[in-house]
């Protein structure tokens, strides 16, 4: 007699698979979103700030000078603009579009985060305010010292920099914008037109004057 050994069903390791791969896919939705919204405002924020200070030799005494950091670079702020609009745009492409635009998530926040690194040894926005204040082009600035806000402006680039790269890891499984408000440019069917109702059907009478249209009224 023979006997038939047991062939395990791999439908159930199927379905554990399917709700893992939609539990990282929101795990990574949601994170990628926060880290992106995050570093932007951080950045903005954070490059408002005095990134620098001196003084500046008038005369027999000394002028203090401040540099925030729109006057060393603008490249951080700008880059976190382009990279809130990659962030909402990763969820208006498809395929290789996506990947492109999560490409440039990321090259945002790591352009962001190293121009603030770079600017955090910058002296020359402050000896250039010397110039214009003193009207001496040769003026520079004394006492030179550099606040946090340069690095903390780096670290919202690299935020950005991080949720690009969930974009590019994970972006693949995150939903996209509903197609129901696209146009194809493809003509809509046409109503049927109502026929008028039948004075010999008290229902369609009723229906009729339930849609607030006169019965009696020849079409």
């Amino acid at each position: 007699m023979e006997y038939v050994s047991a062939v395990p069903v791999p439908q159930p390791r199927a379905r554990v698979a399917t709700a893992s791969d939609a539990s990282g896919s929101r795990r990574s939705l949601a994170a990628g979103l926060l880290l992106g919204a995050a570093g932007a405002t951080v950045v903005l924020l954070a490059s408002g700030q005095t990134w620098a200070e001196g003084r500046a030799s008038v005369g027999g005494g000394s002028l203090p000078l401040t540099a925030d950091g729109q006057d060393v670079t603008g490249l951080p702020a700008a880059l976190a603009i382009v990279g809130l609009a990659a962030l909402v745009a990763v969820f208006a492409v498809r395929g290789g579009g996506r990947l492109l635009v999560a490409g440039l998530l990321a090259l945002s926040g790591l352009g962001a985060g190293l121009s603030a690194f770079l600017g955090a040894a910058d002296s020359a926005a402050l000896d250039e305010k010397a110039a214009q204040t003193t009207g001496d082009t040769s003026a520079t600035i004394g006492a030179l010292t550099h606040t946090a806000w340069p690095y903390v402006t780096a670290t919202g680039g690299l935020l950005i920099l991080l949720a690009g790269l969930l974009a590019l890891r994970y972006g693949k499984l995150w939903p996209t914008m509903s197609g129901r408000y696209e146009r194809d440019g493809t003509p809509r069917p046409r109503k049927a037109a109502r026929t008028a109702p039948d004075p010999d059907r008290p229902e369609d009478l009723w229906k009729a004057l339930d849609r607030g249209e006169d019965p009696t009224r020849e079409t």
